[in-house]
């Protein structure tokens, strides 16, 4: 971890939250707890999302309260129906049910009208007629006052009216806003005015052209949260300025319900980005293959990864629950990741990088079936059938001319462990004109099936293979880290920190043949190399698996060297 960095807690949920929400429940404050996940339906759910979502809906169940879903959906020019059943789909897959509790802002708008007539009235709100450059200009800076706006004392008739007509359509996109009269010598710049409404002709996803003017996020979040009941309103910390504007519309509003936002620190991981722009722009410029590219930190992406929805739940909860941001070294997640597999996942054998293995001893035409187990990590796990023949497919690293003392596999005179199988003796190589190797050439001992041998001699080295006359071919995906720097853009432009050997493709792999009826998203462990899942458009006549995670974390070995 950096120095900034969250620190893990591996004791369960317990923080500042959970106490205050304790607290209230104790003191008989609240007797049924709402929580609520409000995505904006403009984009796909990523791993600081995941945080948010497992807090909400964490939270509900621990205090067998409730949580809803409700989709912020107050900006149609960018909210699509797509996004709506993805976020729905990504939830889910997490392991989170909302049952009935589905809303969209967008059920309120009536409400929010009238409320917002309501501010009007109580000489709280008015329409104003500055462009958007010329109330950033009226609005100050930190250190100095805005300048109220000239519309600002309209009478309470004339702004009714005017905000009428802007719902009716008699004005242009921009030409007016309705503001909140609040306090322009305010410290907090959100308390000067802010915009409540702007006129946007844009059809909406489920209102269509009812209507042309929409309530800002920081009007009808709060409103929405009153409605729907909630009790504790969860948000990142860069809403923390904005909870005054939250409780100053409650406060002034007649609203069912009171509910408190509470701010926690959000989850920042290292080696990727999570700004929803520079997602954007990743999948806009082709930086990758789409939104569910599994070098993506999006929940999508990471399930196409093969990463389990435990492993992110577990990661989450190890993390815990800060009142700062933090940033999270990827190889803490990546760890949290191996565990959960190292239990579920079944071992398989696959060979990525193949040169051909002949026993010369072996007779030529014989087959036989040799017993591997499924999962040496669970004592319940079962065995498996693989094929075994003369000649076999091994990893062209396996073998080296001229070894050093330490290295265990191939190399000439050497003798190996063949897994599940038998001792074999390098005796030559085939190479080339190149002097790459073609063909390693091997004898075995026949009494040494299974992997032992009967005189007891110690064979230090094992390497995996598959059978020539039975292996699949399949198309490998090995990903890494999206990008080189753990903070990319720290020292230089963001995009200039892409890692260029993030996607390394192999085309011609050889599988073991059970790993023919893999259903992609069920994780496999590819024996020495790593976790692999095959991928969504991976047929049985067309293998492709793409890689979750590496046996060992290469990033810190290579940091160290």
């Amino acid at each position: 971890m950096t120095d900034n960095s969250e620190t893990p807690n591996d004791e369960g949920p317990n923080d500042f939250i959970r106490e205050k929400v304790r607290a209230d429940v104790d003191s008989g404050l609240h007797e049924h707890i709402v929580t609520r996940f409000p995505p904006e339906p403009n984009g796909y759910l990523h791993i600081g999302h995941a945080k948010s979502i497992c807090l909400n809906f964490g939270i509900a169940e621990e205090f067998s309260g409730t949580c809803n879903l409700r989709f912020d959906d107050t900006n149609p020019a960018k909210e699509d129906e797509t996004y709506i059943r993805a976020i729905q789909e990504d939830v889910r897959w997490l392991g989170f049910d909302w049952g009935d509790n589905l809303f969209y802002a967008s059920d309120y708008f009536e409400q929010l009208y009238d409320w917002a007539c309501h501010l009007i009235r109580e000489g709280l709100a008015y329409v104003d007629d500055l462009s958007a450059e010329e109330m950033r200009e009226y609005r100050g800076t930190l250190t100095e006052p805005g300048t109220p706006s000239p519309h600002r004392d309209r009478s309470a008739d004339e702004n009714l009216d005017l905000f009428a007509r802007m719902r009716a359509g008699e004005f242009v996109d921009g030409e007016r806003v309705l503001r909140a009269k609040i306090d322009m010598a305010s410290g907090n710049i959100n308390l000067r005015d802010p915009v409540l409404y702007r006129i946007l002709r844009n059809p909406h996803p489920r209102t269509g052209d009812t209507w042309c003017i929409y309530p800002n996020y920081d009007f009808a979040h709060g409103q929405s949260d009153a409605i729907e009941g909630v009790t504790h309103s969860l948000c990142t910390l860069e809403f923390e300025d904005h909870r005054p504007l939250y409780e100053w519309f409650l406060e002034n509003l007649p609203v069912p319900a009171t509910p408190r936002q509470y701010e926690f620190g959000r989850l920042n991981l290292g080696h990727t980005v999570l700004s929803k722009r520079r997602l954007i722009q990743l999948v806009s410029e082709n930086h990758v293959a789409g939104w569910d590219d599994p070098r993506m930190p999006t929940v999508t992406g990471l399930r196409r990864r093969g990463v389990p929805a435990v492993a992110i739940r577990d990661f989450i909860t190890r993390l815990g629950v800060t009142k700062a941001d933090g940033l999270v070294e990827m190889s803490y997640f990546e760890n949290t990741i191996r565990e959960h597999l190292n239990h579920s996942a079944e071992r398989r054998m696959a060979v990525l990088d193949p040169v051909k293995l002949v026993i010369e001893n072996y007779p030529e035409d014989q087959t036989e079936e040799l017993e591997a187990v499924n999962n040496p990590a669970d004592e319940n796990s079962d065995t498996r059938m693989i094929s075994f023949g003369r000649e076999l497919w091994v990893e062209r690293d396996d073998y080296m001319d001229d070894a050093p003392k330490k290295f265990r596999r191939l190399t000439v005179g050497q003798e190996v462990r063949l897994r599940f199988a038998y001792f074999v003796t390098c005796t030559d190589v085939l190479k080339d004109d190149a002097g790459n190797v073609t063909e390693i050439r091997c004898t075995y001992d026949p009494d040494s099936r299974g992997g032992d041998s009967p005189d007891g001699r110690k064979v230090r080295g094992t390497i995996h293979w598959t059978s020539v006359a039975h292996a699949k071919t399949a198309e490998v995906r090995l990903y890494d880290h999206l990008f080189s720097e753990e903070e990319p853009g720290k020292e230089r432009e963001w995009l200039e920190d892409l890692n260029p050997a993030s996607l390394d493709i192999r085309k011609t792999c050889y599988l073991e043949p059970a790993l023919e009826q893999t259903v992609p998203g069920n994780p496999v462990q590819f024996e020495r190399l790593g976790y692999f899942c095959a991928d969504l458009e991976s047929r049985p006549d067309s293998l492709i698996f793409n890689r979750t995670v590496s046996l060992r974390d290469s990033w810190a070995k290579a940091k160290n060297k």
